[in-house]
């Protein structure tokens, strides 16, 4: 068969198979587009018709405290304990007091009817994991609390992580082994409060694509939704979706969502974390949320005042949605604030073109797009505020305000910008319309004195600074700095606290601002900075929003000339060089007497072996046994050395389109990142990316070399001086048959 046969033959197998991931993504991505109709969202009582409901008189004089003391699921049947299911069954009001046994009323509590109905847990000690058989009731019952800190053993002092702390659950809520169960909480009255619990493992596999609404491990939308319309369009007067049917004032708080209390990354992983649908005034607050296919909040139809607090959201997007936080729908008055987001595969917070606006505000925003190189921060829409957040390590732009749709009047303030590949603020130009452009940024803007200079570009294409001179010099303890930008702005000046070779910022320390004249000119005294550093600036117009960076300047001593340092990369094993890390324990406490420590020495270089490749079948991603036996020898040398990050490439042989290679080692990559996920090591040391057949190892054309191409790559980055030999080793190779 010639090359154009081969590679049809390819193509026609390719439309026939289905790529787990390919089918994963392409899911996600249909639950939460506009574009594509909201179809009917069925919220089904899984109990019986036959079931009574409670008297009358209950009813209206009383509400139920209910202790769930069986972690078993199942038939709601009168025997000697409280399932969880029946516990929501009891408070809905779908299950009669008569209906239980005596034991079981023995758990059951009246309370006044101005008390709101509780469910608390008194699970038996090493039984505490509720494996689901299948979905539980929605959650309809107004100021219900379900309350996991209840449960014997609960510490509300006790913490794994030191940044945040969220205490350890307890009660664990997932699916029964081999059940495909779609969600895990679904909330659909005002009220609800879910606290201290463990949700993971919810999600769907076998399902087509066709999902009417997402699973999520909890899920919050309005009850008999209306039935299936022709056209997206935002919620309105005349839109099925209105402010009266949807719950109000839910809360998360505490909880732990796509990860278990041991910390260990669950052999199925959850769909999304918390999937607001439809909903007003939800707080999701000091929660752990990780290892999610998809984002770990996101929203879609309405999520007015939504409040997102002080939650750790590490390692989501593994395998369709890669954004931390992803805001659609109507979102007026959002805030995202005090969250730490780090290690997701993509941007940490990603607006796609909602109505109203969000506040994006002092959170910590770190070492994001791990799969996906995309903006810290992606902005669509108008009069969004991103102040006070610490944006590090990101592969990929700080900021991002796209131009299309059309976004303007984006503050972006008081910021601190560290090791970016790519602008603290990029301002998007409509000529650059590839989908790259638009995740990433399309770099500095020139310059725009066009009459329609306004319409193309981001935030109205307010104008960069632009300081006088490349170079200012000091008198005395201060230097002054001089500069346009656009009239009537306020230019406020950074520090630039790092390296690198990009000459536009990075912005990462504010120090002083100043307002320009009515022909944009601005002069400012610093104190505060030193010879040799270097400045930037952004200017900010409430009529425009905020702009790109300022080409850098250099503070100069009035004595001497000093040039810049080199850049971080061009100095070997630099020892500044961050090493990503999400969390770390809470520290231990403190010894009443303490010693001085000894100096520290430089670390003694260690000589390391490790394999440095994996390899794969004919057009497949799965780790094969051999391979995995390779993945586990990478992953004990990333626990034993923990200052060592990777990058992981997937490769394929050069047969299929290009675009279909790229697809297959990107889900490679994955594939073997996934692996070492489970392992135990950290997702903010992993960053992946395809080359797909751009880099064959050989030039040769037979089933052993096609075979050697078929790979993920290890590229190691060590920080102490590690001599790392690699060892490209054949053990897994799988030939064609």
């Amino acid at each position: 068969m010639n090359h154009k046969g081969k590679q049809l033959e390819i193509r026609n197998s390719v439309r026939i198979k289905n790529q787990s991931l390919k089918i994963k993504t392409r899911r996600l991505w249909t639950h939460y587009h506009f574009a594509i109709r909201i179809l009917i969202f069925n919220c089904p009582f899984l109990i019986a018709a036959s079931v009574p409901t409670l008297a009358t008189a209950q009813t209206v004089s009383s509400h139920l405290s209910v202790f769930v003391n069986s972690n078993q699921d199942g038939a709601i049947e009168p025997d000697g304990a409280i399932t969880l299911r029946e516990a929501i069954a009891l408070v809905n009001g779908q299950l009669s007091l008569d209906r239980l046994s005596e034991a079981e009323k023995a758990q059951v509590k009246l309370l006044s009817a101005d008390a709101p109905s509780r469910i608390e847990f008194n699970l038996p000690p090493n039984q505490t994991i509720i494996r689901l058989q299948e979905s539980l009731p929605d959650l309809d019952s107004p100021g219900l609390v379900v309350d996991g800190t209840t449960q014997p053993g609960y510490d509300a002092t006790k913490s794994a992580t030191a940044e945040i702390a969220i205490p350890i659950p307890v009660v664990e809520i997932a699916p029964a082994p081999n059940r495909e169960i779609l969600r895990g909480l679904t909330i659909v009255a005002d009220g609800v409060t879910v606290r201290g619990l463990s949700l993971h493992g919810f999600g769907e596999t076998t399902q087509g694509p066709t999902l009417s609404t997402p699973p999520a491990d909890i899920f919050i939308a309005h009850k008999q939704p209306p039935p299936e319309i022709s056209r997206a369009a935002p919620p309105n007067s005349s839109f099925p979706f209105s402010d009266r049917d949807a719950p109000k004032n839910v809360v998360i708080e505490n909880n732990w969502l796509g990860i278990t209390p041991s910390e260990r990354v669950p052999d199925k992983l959850s769909a999304f974390g918390v999937s607001v649908f439809n909903s007003l005034g939800t707080t999701i607050r000091r929660n752990r949320i990780a290892n999610h296919e998809g984002s770990a909040i996101i929203t879609s139809v309405q999520a007015k005042n939504l409040v997102v607090s002080e939650n750790i959201i590490v390692g989501n997007g593994v395998a369709g949605m890669p954004d931390a936080i992803r805001l659609e729908g109507a979102i007026d008055n959002s805030q995202i604030a005090g969250n730490l987001i780090c290690g997701n595969d993509g941007s940490g917070v990603f607006l796609f073109k909602p109505q109203g606006t969000a506040q994006i505000q002092n959170n910590q925003i770190t070492y994001n797009g791990r799969r996906l190189r995309r903006a810290a921060v992606y902005l669509m829409g108008d009069n969004h505020q991103v102040s006070g957040n610490q944006i590090l390590g990101q592969s990929g732009p700080g900021v991002v305000v796209t131009s299309y749709p059309k976004s303007d009047r984006n503050i972006i303030e008081n910021n601190r910008f560290t090791a970016l590949e790519g602008l603290s603020i990029d301002l998007n130009t409509q000529p650059n319309v590839d989908a790259v452009d638009y995740q990433r940024g399309d770099g500095p803007n020139p310059q725009r004195n066009s009459p329609n200079r306004r319409l193309d570009t981001g935030n109205s294409a307010i104008n960069a600074p632009e300081f006088i001179t490349r170079e200012f010099v000091m008198l005395g303890t201060s230097v002054k700095l001089e500069g346009i930008a656009d009239p009537g702005s306020t230019v406020t000046i950074y520090r630039v606290g790092e390296n690198t070779t990009i000459p536009h910022g990075p912005l990462s320390e504010p120090l002083t601002s100043v307002t320009t004249n009515e022909q944009g000119q601005f002069n400012v005294t610093v104190s505060t900075i030193q010879p040799g550093e270097r400045v930037s600036a952004i200017a900010t117009d409430p009529r425009y929003g905020t702009s790109e960076p300022a080409v850098n300047a250099i503070v100069q001593s009035a004595t001497a000339s000093i040039a810049p340092s080199p850049p971080p990369q061009d100095r070997p094993n630099n020892p500044k060089r961050p090493i990503p890390q999400c969390t770390t324990p809470p520290a231990p406490p403190t010894p009443p007497i303490t010693q001085t420590p000894p100096p520290e020495l430089p670390p003694t270089p260690v000589r390391l072996r490790v394999p440095r490749n994996i390899h794969f079948a004919l057009d497949q991603s799965t780790i094969s046994p051999a391979s995995a036996a390779v993945l586990d020898k990478i992953a004990e040398v990333l626990r034993t050395y923990p200052f060592l990050i990777v990058d992981i490439e997937g490769h394929t042989d050069p047969r299929a389109s290009n675009a279909y290679n790229l697809a297959l080692g990107q889900r490679r990559a994955i594939a073997a990142r996934n692996y070492l996920l489970r392992q135990g090591i950290s997702p903010e040391r992993m960053t992946i990316r395809s080359f797909g057949e751009r880099r064959l190892l050989t030039p040769g054309r037979n089933i052993v070399d096609f075979a050697r191409d078929r790979r993920a790559e290890f590229i190691f980055q060590d920080t102490r001086g590690l001599d790392i030999i690699f060892e490209n080793q054949e053990s897994d190779l799988q030939l064609e048959r």
